[in-house]
Formats: C-alpha cells, sequence, structure tokens
C-alpha cells in the first residue's frame, strides 16, 4: 500500500513537473509525459500494468465527457460533414486497409483479426488531439473538426472492434454487423439525450453548488454504464450528453455552480490526461514480454507496414473527400490546403488504442477453442502506432504549423467577444432603465451602474488597440492585481497578529481570489 501512494505522488508530480516543462517549452505535454512514462519504463524498479476494464470504465468516461462540455454543439452541427467523413468513414476505411495490409505481412493472420487491429488504430485520441491543437491555438474551425472527430471516432472504432473480435471465432455475417454497430451507436445516441433530459430536470430544482458540483462529477457514469449494460456505445453516450449539457449550462447552473464546476473539471482534466500519458509510456515492457516467439523479420515489416498505412490513409481520405465535395460544388467552403496539411498530420492515437489492445481476447470461441491469433503481435503494432503518432506527430505538428504559416484566428474571436459584450452591456442597460422608471433606487446607485457598465462596454474595444502598447483596460488589471497581493498580504498580516480567524481570511481571500482570477483570465486571453 505504501509503495502504491508513492507511485501515486511521484506520478502527480511528474505530471506537475511536465506541465510545466511544456510551459516553457511550448512543446505539447502529452508527448512529453508519454516520453516521461517511457523512459521510467527502462528504469529497473515496477512499472504500472494498463488494466483495460479500468480506463474505459473510470478514465475515458470523465475524460470524454468533459472534452464535450467544452466543445461547441452549434459549431459542431455546422461542421458535421466534414466530422462525420472522419469519424465514420475515415475509421471504417482505416480498419478494413490495416486489416488487409496486416494479413499480408503477419504469416496466418485472419482478415477478421487484421481488421481488429485495424479498429484499434484507426481512431486519433480526442484527448490528444484536443490538448495539442488547443495548446498549438489552431483555427477554431480546424479545432471543432479535430475536437468533434475525436469525441465521435471512438464509438465507430470500438464497435468495429467488437464486430471484428467475434468474426475472428468465425460469426461474422456483413448484415449482422450492420445491423449491431445500427443498434449501438443509435443506442447510445438515444441515452445519452435521455441522461441528459434527467440531468436537466434535477438540475432545475437544485440551488446546492456542490451538490451540482457531485452531480456533475457523477454523470458521465450515469450516462456510460446504462449503455454499456445494454451493449450499445457506452462512449457515443457520455459524448452526446456532455455535448446537450454543456450547451445549456448557461441557462440551467448558477454562476457559482458554473466557477466551482470549471475549477474541478480542470483539475480533473490536468490529473487524469497526465496520467493517461504516462501509462501510455510505462507499458512498453508488457508489450515487448510476447515478442519472442515472433521472427524479427516480421516484427520490422508489420510495424513499418502497420504505422505506415495508418499514418498514410488519413492524408488520403483528406484529399479523395475534398476532392469529391469540390466535385459536388457544395455551398460550404472546404479547408484551404494548408489546415488540411495540418488536419492530416493532427491524428495521435491514444490511451483507447492501447486499452482496446489489452482488452483483447486470450482465445476465442469457434469450432474449437483457440488462442486469438498473434494477440501480442498485434499488442506491440498498436504501441507503435501509439508511440509514433502521439510522440512523433504531436512534436512535430507545431514546426509543421508554423513552416505552412497557419494562423490562430484569435483576432476575429476577439472581435465576435468585444460586440457581444457590447451589445450584452446595452441589454442591461436597457434593463436598468425600465427598473429605474418603475421604482427609482437611492441617489448615486444609478451613476455607479451606468459607469461600471460603460467601462466593461468599452473594455473589449480598447483590448484590440494598437500592439506593443498598453491599454487603458490592460493597464487597470495590472495595477489591481498590484492592489490585490498588497490587500492580501495586509490580510494575512491581521490573521498573523491575531486580529482576524482563520474563518474570516478565507472569507475576505476567496473575494479577492475571484477577482484576481477573473483579472488573471482577462489578461491571458487579451
Amino acid at each position: 500500500m505504501t509503495t502504491d501512494v508513492a507511485l501515486a505522488l511521484a506520478a502527480v508530480a511528474a505530471v506537475a513537473l511536465t506541465a510545466l516543462l511544456a510551459r516553457r517549452t511550448g512543446l505539447p505535454s502529452p508527448a512529453l509525459l508519454t516520453l516521461v512514462g517511457l523512459v521510467y519504463a527502462l528504469l529497473p524498479g515496477r512499472n504500472v500494468a494498463l488494466n483495460p476494464e479500468v480506463v474505459l470504465l473510470l478514465i475515458i468516461p470523465p475524460l470524454l465527457y468533459s472534452a464535450a462540455l467544452n466543445a461547441s454543439l452549434l459549431d459542431i452541427r455546422a461542421n458535421r460533414g466534414a466530422i462525420m467523413s472522419l469519424s465514420v468513414g475515415l475509421v471504417l476505411v482505416t480498419a478494413l486497409a490495416v486489416g488487409a495490409v496486416a494479413t499480408l505481412v503477419v504469416p496466418g493472420l485472419p482478415f477478421a483479426a487484421g481488421c481488429a487491429l485495424g479498429a484499434i488504430v484507426a481512431p486519433p485520441d480526442a484527448v490528444a488531439a484536443i490538448a495539442i491543437g488547443r495548446r498549438l491555438g489552431l483555427p477554431r474551425r480546424l479545432l471543432t473538426i479535430i475536437e468533434g472527430e475525436g469525441l465521435i471516432n471512438d464509438a465507430t472504432a470500438l464497435t468495429t472492434y467488437r464486430v471484428a473480435v467475434v468474426a475472428v471465432g468465425g460469426g461474422f455475417s456483413l448484415l449482422s454487423a450492420g445491423l449491431d454497430f445500427l443498434f449501438a451507436a443509435g443506442g447510445g445516441v438515444a441515452i445519452g439525450f435521455a441522461v441528459a433530459w434527467i440531468i436537466g430536470q434535477i438540475r432545475r430544482r437544485l440551488e446546492e453548488p456542490l451538490v451540482e458540483n457531485a452531480l456533475s462529477l457523477a454523470t458521465p457514469f450515469l450516462a456510460y454504464l446504462p449503455a454499456e449494460a445494454l451493449h450499445v456505445s457506452g462512449v457515443l453516450a457520455v459524448v452526446i450528453c456532455g455535448l446537450i449539457l454543456g450547451h445549456r449550462a448557461p441557462i440551467r447552473l448558477s454562476g457559482t455552480a458554473r466557477l466551482q464546476t470549471r475549477a474541478v473539471w480542470r483539475l480533473i482534466d490536468f490529473l487524469l490526461e497526465g496520467l493517461v500519458f504516462l501509462l501510455i509510456g510505462n507499458q512498453l515492457p508488457h508489450v515487448l514480454d510476447g515478442l519472442h516467439a515472433y521472427p524479427t523479420g516480421t516484427v520490422v515489416i508489420a510495424t513499418v507496414a502497420t504505422v505506415g498505412v495508418t499514418v498514410l490513409v488519413r492524408p488520403a481520405w483528406l484529399v479523395l473527400t475534398g476532392a469529391i465535395a469540390r466535385l459536388a460544388r457544395r455551398h460550404k467552403p472546404t479547408l484551404p490546403w494548408r489546415q488540411q496539411a495540418i488536419l492530416s498530420w493532427a491524428g495521435s492515437r491514444g490511451v483507447i488504442s492501447l486499452a482496446a489492445a489489452f482488452a483483447l481476447p486470450l482465445s476465442v470461441e469457434g469450432k474449437a477453442t483457440q488462442p486469438f491469433p498473434s494477440r501480442d503481435l498485434l499488442l506491440f503494432l498498436t504501441f507503435a502506432v501509439v508511440l509514433v503518432t502521439l510522440v512523433g506527430q504531436g512534436l512535430t505538428l507545431g514546426p509543421l504549423l508554423r513552416w505552412l504559416g497557419v494562423r490562430s484566428d484569435s483576432a476575429t474571436r476577439r472581435r465576435e467577444e468585444a460586440a457581444a459584450r457590447h451589445a450584452s452591456v446595452g441589454a442591461g442597460l436597457r434593463r436598468l432603465r425600465i427598473l429605474v422608471a418603475a421604482a427609482p433606487p437611492p441617489e448615486g446607485v444609478v451613476e455607479s451602474l451606468v459607469a461600471a457598465a460603460e467601462a466593461r462596454r468599452n473594455a473589449g474595444w480598447e483590448q484590440l488597440g494598437p500592439s506593443g502598447r498598453e491599454t487603458p483596460s490592460v493597464a487597470l488589471a495590472r495595477l489591481r492585481l498590484e492592489m490585490i497581493a498588497a490587500e492580501r498580504k495586509e490580510l494575512l498580516r491581521w490573521r498573523d497578529t491575531g486580529r482576524l480567524d482563520e474563518a474570516g481570511l478565507r472569507a475576505l481571500e476567496g473575494e479577492l481570489d475571484i477577482e484576481e482570477g477573473l483579472l488573471s483570465v482577462s489578461g491571458q486571453e487579451h
């Protein structure tokens, strides 16, 4: 037990230190954490074996739910064509292509087992893709497509994986496979909608932020577990539920509950994502254990072929679908070729692929019970694909972004925010005039409210001023942060001299913390 606690604390320390390193170097933390886990795996001592049931049950649902909460339902809906093409069409094509090539290069490997490998390595990891994409500041539409693909493709891949594993035992039927796929997807969507509706009804009757936070933490499991019990897509249920609740959060949650919920999920994301990527690198000894039964030439050829097909099918699919879209003369513009190049390289695989590989059965039932064909080799091939795409593509995506000159559309987003702030403050001032006309407040109240509203309305436009010059709003934030530091220091002096108790300190310090957090976020965004 003591060893487990020490190992967990060491992992948390590694996650924190790697996050600091990523912030200083600008490198993506998923790739760095995977390398840290890989280095640790090579050192003498205990390694942590990946338990696929724990990953799929306790880690994946909250990570996907959090990603869905932060995604834009409207943006995903606007780009649904591109997202469905990647999350369904590309996953199926990759599974078949990898299956065909693996069957050719691995002696005696059935096509169904090859397709199981293809389904395992087909879906880019939502957590890795979103973490890397946001760190690099991708354009809004490109990031939306990557987010949407990562959220939905796991359902396609895991359903295809289950069908392929059954087919290894000789129980394959194209009609049955198609019906199973539709049932799993449709059932997952239905349960996601149902759980989102139920949680929404409960939230309407809650007024306690802590209870709302507890409900938020339980929600991904409330969606995932019933779906899996009914043998439909638990992943899709979680994603649909998260997208709907995230879209409705502004009207269903109080401001206090939203602040707490965001803080809680940021911490959960930080820890779970870090541990997941450490765990990926830590699996090297486990995937090497069973390779002694295979000739070195077979392992090398199979690795090169599997990684090559997995990486190359993605740009080929984007070129093909882009050409079809242009021929169809759709009114919606396709992505520029530079953004298509970035999208083709943003295909990092992650922990779901490894969990699915570890979950491959040791034996299959057919006419007679037999070992799963080349299971240890398929596990190694999965690890190779994850390592190459997560570390190789993850570390080179940033330089590729700069080389192609693809930049974030943050200036457009700031202009949109400034215009929305202006309109929002205008609505508040109109409401104030109506209230004042109905019941005039004490003298000075209206003037104070109008002055504060006007300052907030103009802040967005000021922050769009000439670069290299401190705008009034930035100067205000900087000076106020200095004031807050002095105020906090004085509160601590009062506490230390016995003139203020600990409860009073926490209450007053909490007010300063909220204001400081808002000012810090504003400074980072602008």
